[in-house]
């Protein structure tokens, strides 16, 4: 029998339950659901990952609706449970979705939200950092300051690469590695070469403002391993599924030049994490910054022990502005489902859900089985 899991309340007498798995950065997100007379219960439990039975435990007899964590397992166990509890509304905060089995939601008429539109430039400037890091041995650097290692300036010591006019590339061309690649173009005057399935006129449109001089020079690869092997540095930005797992492995490794820097700030099984181990102790200036990983939270066994590996725990959405904003939007959701509202017809443009100076639309911001269930989209 699942134990009893400790929760904050707020607005206990509301007339809707709606459950948060976790804290959330902000209090506008429960205003807004407080407002709609919502009876919002945070979990407060001292626990990083919540399993199924915790769940369960939360959402009890009556549950109108859940924001959960992409830490945790939302299968049919769970879209059952909350559908019993006569729940019909799930939020992730989150922009992905992998840890969500979306057809077992429908198959209960649970609509899914997400929280797209906030993330892009939060994640691209992690991105951009994490590049310029490894380009600079920052994190080596800062832990041979801290042990008491520098006992004075050397020519060899820490020498790292130069971003100015080498080639920066992108794979997965949409809303952050464009945004991605325009702060790298701009920031360092890197010459850009871009793979995606279909062109980013968004990301050539920018090339073309230059006031009649083009001072670096892009163009669209024809593979993913053109981009391999021309670029120095390499931010990876696909979505991922079945035609993107491993995608950078051993072979496509292999490709790239010995001193280029590989980024991923976008799923973690992208890359073969064992073969990138590999790659990392047998090309010692090859370097790498990873957000996320093959098996979060943890990592494959050698790779912490890489000096020329940067690595940091998923997050690239963590400024103040882009959380808050996550929380907003994954209240909203649930919230526009449990009153009926239709669903935003773009869920890439939140604008007007996060002016603090203003009512949101009478409207979900985001449901990704939104067709599947027949609900309606807003006209607003």
């Amino acid at each position: 029998m699942a134990q009893p899991v400790a929760i904050e309340v707020w607005n206990p007498n509301g007339k809707y339950r709606v459950i948060s798995t976790k804290p959330m950065p902000g209090t506008r997100w429960i205003n807004l659901l407080i407002e709609q007379d919502c009876r919002v219960e945070i979990c407060t439990q001292k626990k990083t990952i919540l399993s199924v039975e915790d769940i369960i435990a939360l959402i009890g007899d009556k549950c109108d609706g859940v924001i959960g964590q992409l830490t945790e397992d939302w299968g049919d166990t769970l879209f059952s449970a909350l559908s019993k509890a006569g729940g019909k509304a799930f939020s992730n905060m989150a922009v992905g979705y992998n840890n969500v089995d979306v057809n077992a939601a429908t198959k209960y008429g649970v609509a899914v939200g997400n929280t797209p539109g906030v993330l892009t430039e939060t994640t691209a400037e992690l991105a951009a950092s994490l590049s310029l890091a490894a380009a600079r041995r920052i994190v080596e650097a800062d832990e041979f300051m801290r042990t008491g290692l520098y006992d004075g300036w050397l020519p060899h010591l820490f020498v790292g690469n130069l971003l100015k006019g080498q080639t920066v590339g992108v794979i997965g061309a949409g809303r952050i590695g464009s945004a991605y690649a325009r702060m790298m173009v701009e920031g360092f005057k890197m010459n850009l070469i871009y793979y995606d399935l279909y062109q980013s006129t968004r990301l050539e449109k920018f090339f073309l403002k230059a006031n009649g001089e083009q001072p670096v020079t892009w163009k669209r690869a024809s593979s993913m391993e053109e981009v391999l092997r021309e670029a120095d540095v390499i931010s990876l930005h696909p979505i991922l599924d079945k035609t993107t797992y491993h995608l950078v492995n051993k072979d496509s490794l292999a490709v790239m030049k010995k001193e280029a820097i590989l980024v991923n700030c976008s799923r973690g099984p992208v890359i073969d994490e064992v073969a990138l181990v590999e790659h990392l102790k047998q090309n010692p200036m090859f370097r790498v910054g990873l957000d996320v990983f093959e098996d979060e939270p943890y990592m494959k066994p050698g790779l912490s022990e890489m000096k020329n590996a940067i690595v940091v725990p998923h997050i690239a959405s963590a400024s103040k502005w882009t959380r808050e904003g996550m929380a907003t939007l994954a209240a909203l959701n649930v919230l526009g489902k449990m009153k009926g509202y239709p669903v935003w017809s773009d869920p890439n443009r939140v604008d007007l859900f996060l002016d603090e100076n203003s009512p949101p639309p009478a409207a979900s911001p985001s449901i990704v089985n939104a067709k599947a269930l027949g609900l309606p989209v807003s006209k607003l």
